[in-house]
Parts: structure tokens; C-alpha cells; sequence
């Protein structure tokens, strides 16, 4: 702690030196298993991002900050002919990744989505390559592999959702300090860029939660990544740093903040969060109740036809889960229904399937809907909870059980790992490439689809690529 009276500059907080060590470490990627995630990772972000083009709500935000503001030659928007400045391109990028709630996941003690970053990694790659040329993608992959390091470790044991901050607080932190490193920032930049990104605290997490969930929460992170491009630029014209946004006394993030608990990291940074990253795979649902819609598909051939005879529905599940997403009541828009674990199951107890469309307004009619959601009873299990924050299980469980009016019930389907989980991976990235080809045919005609399939499908092609030419190909200008 500093002398509150006292002004004289203290060491820069030993958090902050950590986290820029770790990033002008030259060595720290050098995983392979961790580069071919970041593949993947990097391929499902655009398709997630490519998805959300096919929604009004999404499209509406999208381009420069006042109609008109384009800049020749700028960062390019995929799916869009936009051509913008690196922050509002990272803000573009970011919020249309973000918007379905279908790109990867990290569950800890503070959740997220550290893909979130790509936002800013991509604009500033594609600004970078329009500027100097000659940066291919295996640059982007490795500043993914440290945002999504950052961003995970300081989610394993804080908990910043507690005090009520949201955790895209972690995505602006993870962008300043990577991007600023990637437009050539040194020691100095990068820490000042960091303390900022402290220093500019966190937007309340009431936007995520009944009553007042909202869409907000499609365009937090992009608006987050986008500040830490927006912090980093400020940081490489000379602007100083504040070195100990953190600890300070009375005045710094711990204090002001953080309920005065100090922020510590749980292990030192790696490649472990890509490497075990959670990809969403099968429905865009928000990643605790994954396994619950699982379970809720696998129950469906049984139940689609005796709705009206059931009685109640058990679904158990982690603590977690319960906290965020257990929700009783009217459900307002589509960003209260996919946060409401009750609605996402009845989905598919109805359909046998859970797509973004499911949750519009137009298809939130259906009155069989909330006469499901009406028989659900929630409860935690206690072993869910515990292997959910066990460091070498990290499962993520639900189980349900339907009972009927004449007494009988089904099976009691338990599932602890959803597909995206690193334990399903065989399983799993051959539905992630379908997924992929499926959000590209949405936006590009089949031959530009198979050109992009055909980068995708070679990792060693697609990391030497240059980058300029990489997202040309996304491009519609």
C-alpha cells in the first residue's frame, strides 16, 4: 500500500509487470497445442461473427460512429464493405463476434469470453498490414494466445462479477496490453496503456441480470475492446501511466472497486486457457446451461408429445448456473431469454434443437413455452459445484428429469461436459468446422466459401498467410 499523503511515484503495481513481462515474452506461444486451438478459435470467431450479420439489431450498430466517418484505406469490417479507423474497427469487430453469444468461453471464478479480444488483435493486424504490410496470421494467432491468457488468468480466482463489475473489464485490459505491444509499444507503453486500463474501472453488470437484462450485453465487449485499442494508440503517443492504479491507497482499483481484496493470480501465465478454451458448438446458449439444452434435445423424442401431460421438470445444476441464469417471470427481449435457463431448456424439450432465432419475440409466443418453463424446479448439486471449480475437471453439469401427471418420468439424463469442452474435443471440431461452413454460406457465395474452407483446412498455409490478404477475402467492398 502508498502513503496517501505522500507523492512520490511508486514502482509500477508488481500485477501490471507481470502481465507486460508475459507479453514482450517472445517465448510464451510457443505451444503447438495451444497455436492449433487459436486456429480454431480464430475460425469460429469470424463464423460467429458472420452469423450475426443476419440480425437487424446487430447490423443497425455496425459501421462509423457518425454516418460518413469511413476511412480509405482503413481496417475492413468482415461481411461489410466498412472501411474505419482501428478503434471503431475493433468496436465493429468485437460487438459482431459477440453478438449471439456463440463464440468460446471461459468459466472460472469470473466468466467471459476471451475471443472478445479478437476485436481489437484483428483491426489493429488489419491496420497494421495496410500501413506496413508483411504481418501474416500467425501474428494474430500468438496475440491471441496472450489476450486469451491474460484475460483467463485474471478470471481464475477474482471475481469480479461479486462486486457487481461486468468482465469485459478483463477483455480492455487483455486488448491495451497485447495491441499496444503489437503497434510496437515497449516496456513503458505497454504498462502505461495497462494502468488505464485499470484506471477506467468497469461497467456495472445490471445489464446482464433480471430486470434489467438487455442487449447491452451483445456489445459490451466490443465497445471494451475497442477502449484498450483506444488506450494502447494513447499510450504510444507518450501519455504516461499510473503506476499504481491498483493498490493504491483509497483511490486505486482494489479500493474503489474491488470491495479492498487484493487481485491475485491463481498461476502464472502460459498457453492454459487457449488450451483449454470452451467452445460453443451445438446452440448459442449461454455456456452454463449448455449441457442442460443437451439434455434437453436427448429428452425430446420422449416428450414432444406428451406435453400436456407432464407434471414437473427437476433440472439440477451448478451454483453458478443458478446465480445467473435461473429466472422466473416475463422475459422482456431476446437477451433476457438467452440468459434464462428455464427457456433455453424448454426450447428443446420442444424442438429437439436451440437457434438464435428461438429467440425473438416473434417465436417467445409460443405459449407451450412458459407452460414448461412453469413445471421447471431448479436445484444446485453440490458435486457440480465442485468439480465446476475444480482445476483438472472444470465440467460444467446439468442433469434433468421430467415426471408425468400418471406417475411415470423419464431417465434422469445427467451430462458434465458439453461438447466445446477440451475433454470432447475428437468430438467436437468436426461439428466446429460444420458450424464454420454453415455461417460462411450465410454471408459469401459458394466459391468464396471454398476458397476460405481451403485456407482453413491447411494450419501451416493459413498462420504464413498475410494478413492483408487474409481479410480481404471477408471483405464486401
Amino acid at each position: 500500500m502508498n502513503n496517501i499523503k505522500s507523492a512520490k511515484r511508486p514502482e509500477y503495481d508488481q500485477l501490471l509487470v507481470e502481465i507486460t513481462d508475459y507479453i514482450l515474452d517472445k517465448n510464451a506461444t510457443n505451444s503447438k497445442e495451444a497455436k492449433d486451438i487459436a486456429h480454431y478459435c480464430l475460425m469460429d470467431s469470424l463464423g460467429c461473427g458472420l452469423l450475426a450479420l443476419s440480425f437487424p439489431e446487430c447490423r443497425k450498430l455496425l459501421g462509423p460512429v457518425v454516418p460518413g466517418a469511413s476511412l480509405s484505406g482503413g481496417v475492413r469490417v468482415m461481411g461489410t464493405d466498412f472501411e474505419l479507423d482501428p478503434v471503431r474497427g475493433a468496436y465493429n469487430i468485437g460487438l459482431m463476434i459477440r453478438w449471439l453469444d456463440f463464440n468460446d468461453t471461459w468459466l472460472a471464478e469470473e466468466w467471459g469470453h476471451p475471443s472478445d479480444n479478437l476485436g481489437g488483435i484483428l483491426a489493429v493486424a488489419d491496420y497494421l498490414s495496410r500501413k506496413d504490410g508483411g504481418i501474416n496470421v500467425d501474428f494474430v494467432l500468438d496475440a491471441m494466445i496472450k489476450a486469451h491468457e491474460i484475460q483467463g488468468v485474471l478470471a481464475l480466482h477474482n471475481s469480479f462479477n461479486r462486486v457487481g463489475l461486468d468482465h469485459v473489464l478483463l477483455v480492455r485490459v487483455a486488448t491495451a496490453g497485447v495491441v499496444c505491444a503489437m503497434m510496437g509499444g515497449g516496456r513503458e507503453h505497454i504498462l502505461s496503456a495497462l494502468s488505464n486500463a485499470w484506471v477506467d474501472g468497469s461497467s456495472l453488470r445490471t445489464y446482464r441480470h433480471a430486470p434489467n437484462a438487455g442487449s447491452r450485453k451483445s456489445w459490451a465487449a466490443g465497445d471494451a475492446t475497442s477502449r484498450g485499442v483506444f488506450l494502447a494508440l494513447t499510450a504510444l503517443s507518450g501519455e504516461m501511466g499510473y503506476p499504481s492504479a491498483l493498490t493504491a491507497k483509497t483511490w486505486g482499483f482494489q479500493d474503489v472497486s474491488f470491495a479492498g481484496k487484493e487481485i491475485k493470480l491463481a498461476r502464472k501465465f502460459g498457453t492454459y486457457v487457449m488450451e483449454n478454451i470452451l467452445f460453443k458448438i451445438s446452440f448459442p446458449a449461454e455456456f452454463h446451461a449448455q449441457t442442460a439444452v443437451e439434455c434437453a434435445i436427448k429428452l425430446h423424442p420422449e416428450v414432444v408429445g406428451k406435453i400436456s401431460q407432464i407434471d414437473k421438470i427437476v433440472i439440477e445444476s451448478q451454483e453458478s448456473a443458478i446465480r445467473i441464469i435461473d429466472k422466473v417471470g416475463p422475459l422482456n427481449n431476446p437477451a433476457d431469454r438467452d440468459h434464462c435457463l428455464q427457456y433455453m431448456v424448454a426450447v428443446g424439450l420442444l424442438k429437439g434443437q436451440l437457434i438464435a432465432e428461438d429467440y425473438s419475440d416473434e417465436s417467445a409466443k409460443d405459449t407451450q413455452i412458459d407452460f414448461l418453463r412453469e413445471k421447471m424446479e431448479v436445484f444446485e448439486s453440490k458435486r457440480m459445484t465442485e468439480e465446476y471449480l475444480h482445476p483438472d475437471k472444470r465440467s460444467i453439469g446439468n442433469g434433468i428429469q421430467i415426471f408425468f401427471k400418471d406417475g411415470s418420468h423419464t431417465e434422469k439424463i445427467v451430462i458434465d461436459y458439453p461438447v466445446g469442452h477440451k475433454f470432447r474435443r475428437a468430438e467436437g471440431i468436426p461439428l466446429l468446422e460444420e458450424k464454420f461452413k454453415h455461417n460462411l454460406a450465410k454471408v459469401f457465395p459458394a466459391q468464396k466459401c471454398e476458397q476460405i474452407l481451403d485456407l482453413f483446412s491447411d494450419k501451416n498455409k493459413l498462420k504464413n498467410h498475410e494478413v492483408l490478404e487474409f481479410n480481404d477475402l471477408f471483405w464486401l467492398g
